[in-house]
């Protein structure tokens, strides 16, 4: 019998990607440095965009953190759909199968678009200068329109941020986490050098306030998402992007939504977080400084958290590859990697809101009042930084195996469950000092979920993989 030459010389076997082979903490380094890295230029773009708004008006930057849960809601929308398709296309390159992770990618596009037009249509109905939403929340004139402002301009033009995070998370991955960095990073530094020039008018341009800083952040967005596109069209072998996997596929859509929406939820919750706490502030101290605060806090805290999450980010594509490949002893070592790295990022931050609170408020042209309400909320809230480190790290566990319900319910007992209603009854002794507790206690109770959740998860689907 005649053999070709393909038959007669085995073909070499295929190279595994390096979530499965390099050595883990190597391995977490290389992945998650570069998005630590791009979160902590995300964050300071975020509070240069405060920093610059302060100086524009008095009531600018209550205007931002009352529009800050629309701003998060986009982001929590954008970032469900891909952490959907982050998990499930490491589980499917972890498992060799091409075809699903190509699948993953069309549908994960397709979803985000359908999300674009809604939150485009939401943006449209503060076309006429007073956004709905913002129009609940205060009775000053000056706020409400610009914070209908920011609000429209953000979701007309959603559409750059929906694709910066969805092709970032296709590049995450498939563990090329060096290109998020570069696109996150370009896009931030151009928001923030575009910030003063659009706010103030700078170099000929009309001084636009609050509007500025909008048009600046969508700008930045879109340049980070065409940059995004172009690294999977041209660096990312393992994900091929044609118009033929966009068509919907109810298994693929379900795998995506099954892990997307919970995180979703999640983030969402926290937008209802902030509307209920900015009402509490507001009740207990009517001139808003309250509400002011918490909005720098939460700008602030990103310095910290931001990193966290990015860590979170590499561990969940690490731990969705080696549970797809079979590999449980991978799986326990990254999570204490990511563990023993989250808690010292935390631990620093405590140090940091405990040390220096009036240097970081001073970056806000803040009053007295401003100052004495926040210096106390820095130094109250931090308790719970090291807390959190151990319940997001912890956390990716349950993304990236499919049990993203497990993170929804932690989610809303640190948010909602817990928070709000402590939030609620400390508010009661209308000492504005005694609501900043809440966010400790809140995160205490989180954290014994999560412990729970982790040992079921491992019980059920990590320990079963160490007889294989």
């Amino acid at each position: 019998m005649h053999l070709t030459k393909s038959q007669t010389r085995p073909s070499a076997p295929p190279t595994e990607n390096k979530m499965g082979v390099l050595p883990e903490g190597r391995l977490l380094f290389n992945m998650a440095l570069p998005l630590i890295a791009s979160m902590l230029v995300q964050a300071l773009y975020n509070v240069v965009d405060s920093i610059y708004v302060s100086g524009s008006s008095d009531t600018a930057l209550t205007a931002l953190s009352l529009a800050f849960p629309v701003q998060n809601m986009q982001i929590a929308f954008s970032t469900g759909v891909a952490v959907g398709v982050n998990s499930l296309l490491s589980r499917s390159l972890g498992e060799g199968n091409q075809e699903k992770a190509n699948r993953s990618a069309g549908n994960g596009i397709l979803l985000s678009g359908i999300t674009v037009l809604l939150f485009m249509v939401f943006g449209a109905l503060g076309v006429t200068g007073r956004h709905p939403f913002i129009a609940v929340q205060s009775d000053v004139e000056a706020t409400v329109l610009e914070g209908s402002v920011y609000v429209t301009i953000c979701c007309l033009f959603s559409l750059g941020l929906f694709a910066e995070v969805l092709f970032e998370r296709m590049l995450q991955s498939s563990g090329r986490t060096v290109y998020t960095m570069i696109t996150q990073g370009t896009g931030a530094l151009l928001n923030i050098i575009l910030d003063p020039i659009f706010i103030f008018g700078y170099f000929g341009m009309p001084e636009l306030g609050v509007a500025g800083a909008a048009i600046a952040t969508v700008i930045g967005q879109w340049v980070a998402a065409a940059m995004a596109l172009f690294f999977n069209l041209k660096k990312n072998p393992d994900i091929q992007l044609r118009l033929s996997y966009c068509k919907p596929r109810s298994d693929v859509m379900r795998g995506i939504l099954s892990v997307g929406f919970p995180s979703t939820v999640m983030m969402a919750i926290s937008s209802v977080m902030n509307f209920g706490m900015n009402q509490i502030l507001q009740d207990i101290d009517t001139s808003e400084t309250a509400t002011g605060v918490f909005g720098v806090y939460y700008k602030l805290q990103s310095f910290f958290f931001m990193p966290v999450f990015g860590l979170n980010n590499a561990t969940i594509s690490i731990v969705a590859y080696n549970y797809g490949s079979r590999k449980p002893r991978r799986i326990l070592r990254t999570l204490r990697l990511s563990c023993t790295v989250a808690l010292c990022i935390m631990l620093v931050g405590l140090a940091v809101f405990q040390l220096f609170p009036d240097f970081l408020l001073g970056f806000f042209s803040p009053t007295e009042k401003f100052l004495d309400i926040g210096r106390v909320a820095l130094r109250i809230i931090c308790f719970n930084f090291p807390l959190a480190a151990f319940g997001i790290a912890l956390g990716a566990s349950f993304q990236a195996m499919g049990k993203g319900s497990y993170a929804t319910v932690i989610s809303l007992c640190r948010q909602l469950i817990v928070l709000l209603p402590a939030a609620y009854l400390l508010s009661l002794t209308k000492q504005v000092d005694n609501v900043w507790w809440a966010f400790p206690i809140s995160e205490f109770v989180s954290l014994v979920v999560t412990v729970l959740f982790f040992l079921r998860i491992y019980r059920k689907k990590i320990r079963p993989l160490e007889g294989k």
